[in-house]
């Protein structure tokens, strides 16, 4: 893939779209699907033509060394293809089954109420992104990883480098070297930290209820995970559970925010927190786009792609289609609307999907019931330089007081059984 790309297409890139993508999103869905004339990238934002993409066995997901991404990838789940995909999915699944994932939601409650205890210590207004979404999710995944206290921070910071490998390359120059060093660092340091942590369980193997563990004891017809796998897929958990959920909650909050009656619902209906998640995850998704590879000549829509072609499949753009959702530029937790494309479809479904929308309903019904009064600090807001996730770099909010002490019950798991 080369960086040169059409004026509209590179308009993605742009920092003065990043607030609001979805006007440029709309063009490119409605001009969809068709070949970028200066790339030669199928680009795909229609909800039918995305979600066929996505299911379609001659699409690939391996696209290591296609040059669609500057920062080389690691081989992991999301840039596998069947039937190496297939059974490192089948033994980390053994880990993210709903029943084990139901049984950290005590633990994620008491974080959050950590986290609210914290910002109320700390005066009458806060940044919201340091302060409450990215540690939440950090804390989570590490101490579901057996990480000690003591590292979430360093954890933290190299999750944060990382998530710059999952950007499409649709500007030159857009990753510099400083970058690039960071995430190497980022990488060396998981792997260093991550071989001596699964060599010390295997010394001692005593029973401990967290996710590294299941893991490393994962076992189908004889098959196990290997040392290289696992330091891999603890890398990949810690940083897509953490970027994902972490901006999964941001966009939510600020939604919550520009919409006072949908806030006021949550409120006083906390058992709508789950149904307000997926309505985030269609209206504001953390994962904005995806990219893969003809594997062989295909048809998408009413084009004909040839084998080797890059694709950008817009999850965006999908998730607003008129075609497919009524008022889709509405915000409305009452939707009942699951068919997004949030966590992506077909094989490569997001694995952390329960455990995302848990930890996002929890936030969310917290920020509702603890919050009084919150108000945006418009002109603090500020967002992530990356186009393929989306999220707030900043977000400041007022607040009058911060309710501690009272979760209220209800809402956080109902709506996941869907």
């Amino acid at each position: 893939m080369t960086t040169s790309l059409s004026p509209d297409l590179a308009r993605l890139s742009d920092p003065a779209v990043r607030p609001d993508p979805y006007e440029v999103l709309r063009a490119l869905r409605e001009a969809s699907p068709y070949t970028d004339p200066a790339s030669g990238i199928l680009v795909v934002g229609r909800r039918a033509d995305c979600e066929s993409v996505l299911r379609n066995p001659k699409v690939s997901s391996d696209r290591r060394g296609a040059g669609i991404t500057k920062v080389p990838q690691m081989p992991n789940l999301m840039n596998l293809d069947a039937p190496d995909h297939t059974r490192l999915r089948r033994l980390a699944g053994r880990a993210f089954k709903p029943r084990v994932i139901e049984q950290w939601r005590p633990r994620v409650e008491e974080i959050v109420e950590e986290l609210l205890q914290e910002i109320a210590a700390g005066g009458d207004s806060t940044d919201l992104v340091s302060a409450f979404a990215y540690p939440l999710p950090v804390r989570v995944i590490c101490e579901m990883l057996g990480v000690p206290r003591e590292d979430h921070p360093v954890f933290e910071r190299w999750a944060r480098s990382i998530a710059y490998t999952v950007d499409p390359q649709l500007v030159p120059g857009q990753l510099t070297t400083g970058v690039e060093a960071e995430v190497e660092e980022a990488r060396a340091g998981f792997v260093g930290y991550f071989s001596r942590l699964i060599a010390e369980r295997r010394n001692d193997p005593a029973p401990r209820a967290d996710v590294l563990s299941e893991l490393i004891a994962a076992e189908e017809s004889g098959d196990q995970l290997t040392e290289t796998e696992l330091i891999i897929m603890c890398i990949l958990l810690l940083v897509a559970g953490h970027e994902t959920t972490a901006n999964l909650i941001l966009n939510g909050v600020l939604s919550l925010l520009r919409h006072p009656d949908q806030l006021e619902l949550l409120r006083q209906r906390p058992e709508l927190a789950g149904a307000a998640v997926e309505e985030v995850l269609r209206y504001d998704a953390p994962a904005q786009m995806i990219t893969r590879i003809a594997r062989e000549p295909l048809t998408v829509g009413d084009v004909e792609v040839a084998a080797g072609t890059p694709l950008l499949v817009l999850l965006g753009a999908a998730n607003r289609d008129p075609e497919e959702h009524r008022d889709p530029d509405t915000f409305d937790i009452t939707r009942g609307d699951p068919g997004h494309l949030g966590f992506a479809a077909g094989p490569h479904f997001c694995l952390g999907s329960v455990l995302a929308r848990m930890e996002g309903a929890i936030a969310l019904n917290a920020f509702a019931r603890a919050f009084a009064d919150p108000v945006l600090d418009t002109g603090a807001l500020s967002y992530r330089p990356h186009v393929a996730v989306r999220g707030p770099e900043r977000m400041r909010v007022s607040f009058r007081e911060i309710r501690t002490g009272a979760r209220r019950p209800g809402g956080a798991g109902e709506a996941l059984d869907g």
